[in-house]
């Protein structure tokens, strides 16, 4: 069986495209006009994200992963032995590999993620190369409501493992609150392992969100392509540019699809006007102090017990303890 290949069953939460109609909806008809950076996963988006994770000017995943080599031993000790590992946003889980070759005797492993193609894919690739670990995926959104399911095993500490920076597409209150989410999940004598990227020069910050090739730029746009295909929406990807800009004062990478020309662009029966010029908000990727996030973390219930970063500075991974 080739790697990949694995037939494991997957407990499916994923969202139904009535709830991404509603909200592409709700988020039009906003000013600023605006869509949930979620709906960028669908398999193509995850592909594109994959490819934006190899780029010279993408420094996040490079970072961490060298971060990693470094210190995965030192992050398995603060997990522990027999701990179910539950990762949000497992990707390609190619950080996973590294940590969990250091964990000792886990119970399991539980990547959730919202592209179900894109989870079978990788939870497959890591049950082919850990034929002992018990892996159990989960479709979802991961800040929405679903049952984690239960490994066969003991299972001592619940640790859940956030790489990539995403928890910087929250905005500090809505990251406190999933913070505390997670704290939850988690629970009495949990922990919570975080990658968390730092502010930094703002040239090196909108490098990395706007990428020579365009990768970034089609990964932006993806999302109204599955838009399109999805909920029956009428976008001209024609008609609109990829924008990436830092907020210093809220430090905050944005990312926008801004429309070239007046048009107007349409969602089954209901209609919206873009000028030109004007812009469809589709994330946010903050930026932190080390202490400033272990402030945050501090607010949502969770005691900051270690970090590493790497030698400029660039990347953290956190790891806190419920208190």
């Amino acid at each position: 069986m080739g790697e990949g290949s694995s037939t494991l069953e997957i407990l499916d939460f994923g969202p139904a495209p009535s709830d991404f109609r509603a909200e592409l909806v709700d988020g039009l008809g906003r000013d600023p006009k605006s869509i949930p950076s979620k709906y960028f996963y669908d398999e193509q988006g995850s592909a594109l994200f994959d490819r934006i994770c190899q780029l010279e000017e993408y420094y996040p995943t490079r970072t961490e992963l060298a971060i990693l080599r470094e210190h995965a031993g030192a992050m398995a000790a603060r997990l522990g032995p027999e701990c179910l590992l539950v990762e949000y946003g497992s990707g390609s889980s190619i950080k996973t590999r590294l940590l969990l070759e250091a964990l000792e005797e886990p119970a399991g492993y539980v990547p959730v993620d919202i592209s179900r193609e894109h989870l079978a894919r990788s939870a497959g690739v890591l049950d082919a190369r850990h034929p002992g670990l018990e892996v159990l995926p989960v479709c979802a959104d991961y800040t929405g409501d679903y049952s984690l399911p239960q490994p066969s095993g003991a299972v001592r500490r619940v640790g859940i493992y956030f790489p990539g920076s995403t928890i910087g597409n929250f905005t500090p209150p809505q990251a406190r609150e999933f913070l505390a989410h997670t704290a939850e999940v988690s629970g009495e004598s949990g922990g919570l392992l975080i990658g968390v990227d730092l502010k930094k020069d703002r040239e090196l910050l909108e490098r990395a969100y706007d990428d020579a090739e365009g990768v970034t730029a089609a990964f932006n746009k993806n999302v109204l392509t599955r838009a399109n295909r999805e909920v029956g929406s009428d976008f001209d990807l024609d008609a609109f540019r990829h924008v990436a800009l830092y907020d210093e004062k809220e430090g905050r990478i944005e990312m926008h699809l801004e429309s070239t020309r007046p048009q107007v662009v349409r969602v089954g029966s209901e209609r919206f006007d873009l000028h030109a010029g004007e812009r469809i908000h589709t994330e946010n990727s903050y930026k932190y102090e080390v202490q400033e996030f272990g402030a945050l973390a501090s607010s949502a219930g969770y005691r900051p017990d270690a970090v590493w970063t790497d030698p400029d500075s660039l990347f953290s991974v956190h790891y806190l303890s419920v208190r």
